[in-house]
């Protein structure tokens, strides 16, 4: 796997760059408290469920307090839905009166958020999904008609071309919801020229069916093959959208794995949370996010704007990159070398296998030089402490005199011969 970047489009230098964003989910299925599809999901006819517009207030929606949270996370950039597959508006759209602004909440809560993000030096894209199950004709109809089709997709042009019309500029067309046509059935190529032609600058997803400029893994973090600009979409609990029943958070710790593996493999972590009814975020969100931030600020060299540093099962690598490790794993970025320690070692510290020359080590979660020993490929580090200086995860920085990298193999040795790296065919392991 390779990342050159040489032809890296200059919409992108930002986002490469960026390594954690905030992914919010919001709308009418917040107040059921049953998950963003619950409208699909119970089969609650649009007539119905269009009734929840009468209680969307959201009273607590603070869009400034929630910049401010993803400033304090260490999050870059913000990405909020503006109309779910519900086809319900968070804006005030001309195009129907189905929209916050009409209800009793009475304020157009994407612009609210644009601004604040604007004013906290974040980067915004706007979710908007393709598929509506509300406006007539929808995407059933749309499927079974070609009449229908027509007039589908004429509103759906008309939806994105007012959205990005409004806010502008913005970042990040972030699309979904692309069922039921493929990139020629949604004239995807036409739609992103008509969005580029308002927007130069914007960045897209490929959610409509077209590859777009970056990856969207959605609940794993694992960077496309071949390397492209790529964010792992995954959310603190089960749920995208609010689910009362969800409690299974993820903890600071699990965070911080999630954004070391995608520094190592130079992408981005788009971490989702779903408001409650009133607006206001989930304490457990606010207090994971908060603690992840006071680590970053300490430790956040090793993750932002860092080089791909992975390593192949197969091959031999090129250049020395990195390995695997019992204790943890690894970033880089320049001439440093960034361990991980997820699992602490007390006193002594061995790492084997270095490339080059190490001229300092240090304990980036408090500045502290570290006394070390070089001999050859063996790096021992000496008078650490019994307990981890770090709750969430404490980063030890090796800077080389070069180009840092390790390497190993499945042997006792490294062979003087041609080998496989670790393995000697095509496995399924994860790494």
């Amino acid at each position: 796997m390779s990342s050159d970047q040489s032809s890296l489009d200059s919409r992108l230098e930002w986002y490469v760059k960026a390594r954690y964003g905030l992914f919010i989910h919001y709308g009418l299925y917040t107040l059921l408290q049953r998950g963003e599809w619950v409208m699909n999901r119970e089969q609650i006819a649009p007539e119905e469920y269009s009734k929840l517009a009468g209680q969307f207030r959201a009273e607590n929606f603070n869009a400034e307090e929630i910049a401010q949270l993803a400033v304090d996370a260490g999050m870059k950039y913000v990405i909020l839905s503006t109309m779910h597959h519900e086809g319900f508006r968070l804006y005030d759209t001309k195009l129907t009166d189905y929209n916050s602004v009409k209800s009793p909440c009475g304020r157009d809560l994407v612009r609210e958020l644009v601004d604040a993000c604007r004013a906290k030096g974040l980067k915004i894209g706007l979710y908007h999904s393709l598929n509506n199950w509300y406006d007539k004709p929808d995407s059933v109809e749309a499927l079974e008609d070609k009449a229908s089709y027509e007039l589908f997709i004429e509103h759906t042009f008309a939806r994105l071309k007012e959205l990005v019309t409004l806010f502008n500029p913005i970042d990040i067309m972030w699309y979904d919801g692309w069922w039921p046509f493929n990139a020629e059935e949604w004239q995807s190529q036409k739609m992103n020229e008509m969005i580029s032609a308002i927007q130069p600058q914007i960045i897209f997803n490929g959610r409509n069916g077209l590859p777009g400029d970056m990856g969207t893994p959605e609940g794993h973090v694992s960077a496309p093959t071949p390397w492209r600009p790529w964010e792992a979409c995954i959310t603190h609990n089960n749920s995208w959208g609010f689910h009362a029943g969800d409690e299974d958070w993820k903890s600071p710790r699990d965070i911080a794995d999630m954004l070391i593996k995608c520094a190592s493999q130079k992408g981005n972590l788009l971490f989702n949370v779903g408001p409650k009814p009133d607006g206001s975020l989930p304490t457990p969100t606010v207090k994971a996010l908060r603690e992840v931030g006071s680590w970053l600020k300490n430790v956040g060299e090793a993750i932002y704007d860092t080089d791909f540093f992975s390593y192949d099962l197969m091959e031999q690598n090129a250049r020395p990159g990195s390995e695997f490790n019992h204790h943890g794993s690894f970033s880089a970025k320049g001439n440093s070398m960034y361990f991980f320690v997820r699992r602490w070692v007390a006193h002594e510290l061995t790492l084997c296998g270095v490339c080059g020359k190490i001229k300092n080590v240090t304990l980036l979660n408090t500045g502290e030089k570290l006394s070390f020993t070089q001999n050859e490929g063996k790096v021992v580090i000496t008078g650490l402490p019994a307990i981890t200086p770090d709750p969430v995860c404490p980063v030890i920085k090796y800077e080389f005199e070069g180009a840092p990298g390790m390497y190993m193999t499945g042997g006792i040795r490294t062979p003087q011969v041609k080998h496989p790296h670790y393995d000697p065919c095509p496995s399924d392991i994860a790494h």
